[in-house]
């Protein structure tokens, strides 16, 4: 596998968060992810409660492929860079153990400059050090 800086890695990942330019953004997640990766999410407290309230005793959300990815990364813009005044960024703490990084972000208000949330991600990479599967707990 090839040699990864784990923080920088989390840097660019988180980053791509924030790009507002489309093209940009696309070009991002095809330098970040395999064309097969899956991004999946630990939904919030109150999806679970539901989901569980329908007899799902587990609820995740994924996006798999680059389109599906591109679509979530721009919905999450779309909501709280845009429209709630929020940037992502990632904490000082990103560690590599074999092909898996861990590291944990922030949601920055842009208004304050106070965290209001944030979470942990753990990446699998490929070969190519391109993310293979996002697992992503906000709120964690």
């Amino acid at each position: 596998m090839r040699e990864i800086d784990p923080q920088d890695l989390a840097r660019r990942y988180i980053a791509q968060w924030n790009v507002a330019d489309a093209a940009e953004r696309r070009a991002a997640i095809e330098r970040l992810w395999a064309r097969d990766a899956v991004h999946i999410l630990r939904p919030p407290v109150e999806i679970r409660e539901v989901a569980a309230g329908l007899g799902f005793d587990h609820s995740t959300l994924e996006a798999h492929g680059h389109d599906a990815i591109e679509n979530r990364v721009a919905r999450s813009h779309e909501r709280f860079v845009e429209k709630e005044g929020f940037t992502f960024r990632a904490r000082a703490d990103a560690v590599r153990l074999h092909g898996m990084v861990k590291f944990e972000w922030e949601a920055v208000s842009t208004a304050t400059g106070d965290v209001t949330g944030g979470g942990l991600d753990i990446l699998v990479l490929d070969d190519d050090g391109r993310i293979r599967t996002d697992y992503m707990f906000p709120g964690a």
